[in-house]
């Protein structure tokens, strides 16, 4: 059953879009909520603890400079460009500095009252320096008091006043509040449009890989995905490159393993029922044909079999099922134990077969799988020591790697075969001839085998005198 579409396509909160203006826009109501608190309910707080911040400074360098002979001078300095009332008298009541009283300037004896109370609190206190916020009932201006003692050149103790007026802030917070109410509407708008334009910029090329990677599935490997300036979309742009590439090669070696695979089985197939009809139709009563015609159907099952378990072994290393048992091995021995069991019979057919081992060389690896790249690459100098019929095994240590030699004066193998003959079903054309026997897949195990023990392996060869193929594993004493 169709679902008709309703034309409707659902908002997603959960897009990268999205959640960048959201972020965006809450970073900015933050700010501006932050900055109303410190900047209207925080701002008489604010004001008023500054103000004791100066007073102290003033009476600071009052008191340092009390010594000095220019006093009165930088007394009235102070007084005048930080808006202070400034009194001096010593402790039995003489003057030693007042402001002279001016027009707009509150008289000296303004603050006698608020003297008396400050210097009862300053001899409470033992000598040290006392606030007072003084609350004047007439206005809402409140005043700072500070009193403390100093002493002159002479060792004289006199008390310093200093009045610091409060004034009220509340005009000034209506001015900041109307200020901050188009700060804020302004602020808005740029935030909702900067994190509009950068959820936009971030999410495109996201968008953009998203839709080309959805091509992958089609089948679609070669292609280029769009980087951007960002490192992380880059990043992402090219491990999916790198993940087209290898689904490509992927793709490739399916298809040619299935095509091998259908050639190789589908050769000897004909053949197994060609000579089962001819047992059943034709020699069924000869013995002598009988026996020829059933040889030549156990030896292509033999090689069907071989096929199908170089492709299982293969398949299971690629697979992740890789080495299964390791150990502590002897070279020579592992060596032996595959050689050994074939001396004999090679002997008979005229092979001339050389083992040179260094008896002390042990080492750690998947001994089965070990032996059975040594297998894979002594049949392969068998099937291609051509007339000569000469191998040589050798293995000796280099560096901090045992290295193993399988040598041959055969065919050879042409100079640009030898990187192709580690692959699939690639055979050198000198051992093409069906007659060799081998599914293919004998050196691509060896190679497998060989990277999974974190080891090196090559061939050395040339055309018409035979070849060296060898493999190094890391060394490890006994």
């Amino acid at each position: 059953m169709k679902h008709k579409s309703t034309g409707e396509k659902r908002f997603d909160f959960h897009s990268i879009n999205f959640r960048i203006w959201l972020y965006f826009v809450a970073f900015a109501t933050c700010l501006l909520i932050a900055l109303w608190g410190l900047q209207i309910f925080f701002l008489n707080t604010y004001y008023q603890d500054m103000k004791v911040k100066e007073t102290d400074r003033v009476a600071g360098v009052i008191e340092s400079q009390y010594k000095s002979e220019n006093i009165i001078d930088v007394i009235r300095n102070l007084s005048y460009s930080n808006d202070m009332y400034i009194h001096i008298e010593d402790q039995e009541g003489t003057i030693v500095f007042s402001p002279i009283t001016e027009e707009g300037r509150r008289p000296s004896y303004g603050y006698l009252n608020e003297m008396a109370d400050i210097k009862e609190k300053l001899f409470e206190s033992g000598g040290k320096a006392v606030r007072l916020i003084i609350s004047e009932g007439k206005t809402d201006m409140n005043t700072l008091a500070y009193a403390g003692f100093v002493e002159d050149s002479n060792g004289n103790t006199a008390i310093l006043y200093i009045f610091s007026p409060l004034y009220p802030v509340s005009s000034t917070v209506s001015i900041l509040q109307e200020q901050l109410k188009y700060i804020t509407v302004i602020s808005l708008i740029i935030a909702f449009a900067i994190s509009i334009y950068l959820a936009r910029r971030i999410s495109r090329p996201i968008r953009k890989i998203t839709n080309q990677a959805k091509n992958l599935a089609n089948g679609e490997y070669d292609m280029e995905f769009e980087k951007e300036s960002y490192s992380e979309i880059a990043n992402l742009a090219e491990t999916l490159e790198h993940t087209a590439r290898e689904l490509a090669k992927s793709d490739r070696l399916q298809k040619d393993l299935i095509a091998n695979v259908s050639h190789d089985i589908r050769t000897p197939l004909p053949m197994v029922k060609s000579y089962a009809e001819l047992i059943r139709d034709v020699s069924g009563d000869d013995k002598v044909k009988r026996e020829e015609n059933l040889n030549v159907i156990i030896e292509e099952a033999d090689r069907l079999n071989d096929l199908v378990t170089d492709m299982l072994t293969l398949s299971q290393i690629q697979s992740g099922m890789g080495l299964r048992e390791v150990s502590e091995m002897n070279l020579l021995e592992t060596v032996e134990s595959v050689v050994n069991p074939y001396i004999s019979i090679m002997e008979k057919g005229g092979y001339n077969i050389s083992i040179d081992m260094d008896e002390t060389i042990n080492f750690t690896a998947d001994q089965m799988r070990i032996k059975q790249v040594i297998t894979n690459l002594f049949g392969n100098a068998v099937k291609f020591s051509g007339e000569d019929k000469r191998i040589w095994i050798k293995g000796f240590k280099k560096d901090e790697y045992l290295r193993v030699e399988v040598i041959d004066k055969g065919l050879g193998i042409k100079e640009e075969e030898l990187d192709k003959i580690w692959e699939r079903y690639h055979q050198a054309e000198a051992g093409s001839n069906k007659n060799n026997g081998g599914t293919g897949l004998g050196l691509a195990i060896v190679k497998e085998i060989i990277l999974l023990h974190k080891g090196k392996y090559g061939a050395l060869s040339k055309e018409g005198e035979g070849s060296v193929f060898w493999f190094e594993l890391p060394l490890t004493e006994a």
